[in-house]
């Protein structure tokens, strides 16, 4: 199925104001052929990086991961360096 061509999906028409110079970057980056294809890929990221962190929350609720930045990292056995 091509992009932006999902299944119950409805495509609409908007007119956007923003940076120029960003949406270049994104387009480039994403190599994506237009600017609107750059702006439906870079809501997918988006939309994918929801469901990570979803799926991540979930994992995390249930005891398999350790949060590493959490109070407890430090005393994990790594060693800061003193300024």
């Amino acid at each position: 199925m091509a992009r932006g061509k999902r299944a119950g999906s409805a495509r609409i028409r908007k007119n956007m104001d923003m940076d120029a110079a960003k949406l270049a970057k994104a387009q480039d980056l994403l190599g994506a052929r237009t600017e609107t294809e750059a702006v439906d890929m870079a809501l997918d990221y988006v939309l994918f990086q929801g469901e990570v962190m979803r799926a991540l929350d979930r994992l995390s609720s249930l005891g398999g991961l350790d949060d590493v930045f959490g109070p407890t990292a430090a005393r994990a056995g790594r060693r800061v360096a003193e300024p």
